[in-house]
């Protein structure tokens, strides 16, 4: 039953957006699915995995549900519970029992939708979606808006708090409300891409399962909003960055830095994929951050190596893209690109204007970064400081041992 841990976390997500639709209630959802887990863990070793694991995961989660009602005598708090649990919603029901993948009738994409809801502020939308959605811990959602574990954790609350308190239903917008919510779902789908492609803690550089779910959206996303050009850069990205993954890490686990990753493992069908789809974007002239994003990882798919990577193109993209999203972390990475063309002290210079930044304090890459500048200009006791800055800031145990190597050859 080695594979149970696994089947769990994988139907988990599916299993809660179902729950959320039937009960109409999200705690609720949650305490019954984390009963209907337990329950997996006692009863799947003697019947095996279930062919299905999400509907059984749903049918008992819902089952508890029924019980609490009734032996918690909340059925008048409750009004019209009991009808709509016997009743079940037939054919969403059909859907999940034959897996059927249909835009706004996936559960997974109707939840993402409807805790989007304009009466949050934006990043309480994203953060509440990225804990019920992608079961992201506090900590990982924490280190994807580059924010105290324990501000993450109030802002998430209260967004709970809120949506109780203002009576705001679990329903499926209306096809006018849509837009509104896209770009609040547009950033969900990359952050679930971003820790599943770059893992923040564990054992593995990637999370495959997030990364592929991330995708999975983004592809029903581009069949629904055809017309949007960010919608398809945003998927574009996804698959020339998920095309690397099997170059990030050697048998062993170990991290494998862009500079030498074997390019013959990288994955050419998806980054002719993800190059058709920029390139037939960007001829929209309606270029937006995920677009210039997209459109550097294809300078990166296309080239034979780093030494032939166009650096000075990859540079002058950030360059864009600062005018267009404005951050820390995207002036970090064009430092990046920038000591590739006129070397570690104008990268340096480029941390220097940051450096300042709490968000930037926080953040290992900011760390990592300068210290392989100094590292580059002779500096071993600068580099070293900053690598174990970098150490203490890094969960994901490949990076540690990346580091702790990197920090012995700087003695």
């Amino acid at each position: 039953m080695a594979d149970l841990g696994l089947t769990l976390r994988a139907a988990q997500p599916q299993a809660l957006a179902t729950l959320i639709r039937v009960l109409g209630d999200l705690t609720l959802a949650e305490d019954v699915l984390q009963e209907a887990c337990v329950r997996a863990i006692g009863k799947w070793p003697e019947i095996g995995i279930p062919e299905n694991p999400v509907a059984w995961l749903v049918a008992t989660g819902r089952n508890h549900a029924i019980d609490l009602f009734r032996r918690r005598a909340l059925e008048e708090r409750h009004a019209g519970a009991m009808a709509v649990l016997d009743e079940a919603d037939q054919a969403a029901w059909n859907e999940i029992e034959t897996g059927a993948d249909i835009v706004l009738k996936d559960d997974l994409t109707r939840l993402i939708f409807t805790c989007c809801h304009p009466a949050l502020s934006p990043d309480a939308q994203v953060a509440l979606t990225l804990k019920t959605v992608a079961g992201l811990s506090v900590e990982e959602i924490a280190h994807a808006f580059l924010a105290a574990p324990r501000t993450m954790e109030q802002r998430i609350v209260r967004a709970k708090r809120k949506i109780r308190d203002a009576g705001i239903p679990y329903e499926v917008p209306g096809p006018a409300e849509l837009p509104e919510r896209l770009t609040s779902v547009l950033q969900v789908a990359y952050l679930i891409f971003n820790e599943g492609y770059k893992a923040s803690r564990g054992d593995a550089i990637v999370r495959h399962e997030l990364a592929q779910q991330a995708i999975r959206l983004a592809r029903i996303l581009s069949r629904l909003f055809r017309a949007e050009p960010e919608v398809t850069g945003l998927l574009a990205l996804m698959l020339l960055q998920h095309a690397r993954r099997d170059a990030r890490a050697d048998r062993d686990g170990a991290l494998i830095p862009l500079d030498e990753q074997d390019r013959t493992r990288w994955d050419r069908a998806l980054i002719a994929e993800g190059r058709a789809l920029i390139e037939k974007t960007l001829r929209r002239k309606r270029p937006g951050p995920y677009q210039i994003q997209a459109a550097i990882a294809a300078v990166h798919g296309v080239s034979q190596s780093h030494a032939e990577t166009d650096w000075r193109e990859i540079a002058a993209l950030y360059a864009l893209l600062e005018k267009y999203q404005p951050s820390p972390v995207v002036t970090l990475n064009r430092a990046v690109a920038v000591a590739q063309v006129d070397g570690p002290r104008a990268a340096l210079e480029l941390l220097d204007v940051i450096g300042d930044s709490p968000d930037m304090q926080r953040y290992r890459y900011y760390h990592a970064s300068r210290a392989a500048f100094l590292a580059d200009l002779g500096d071993r006791s600068g580099a070293r400081a900053a690598y174990e800055r970098a150490l203490l800031l890094t969960e994901n145990q490949p990076e540690r041992a990346f580091l702790e190597k990197k920090i012995s050859e700087q003695k």
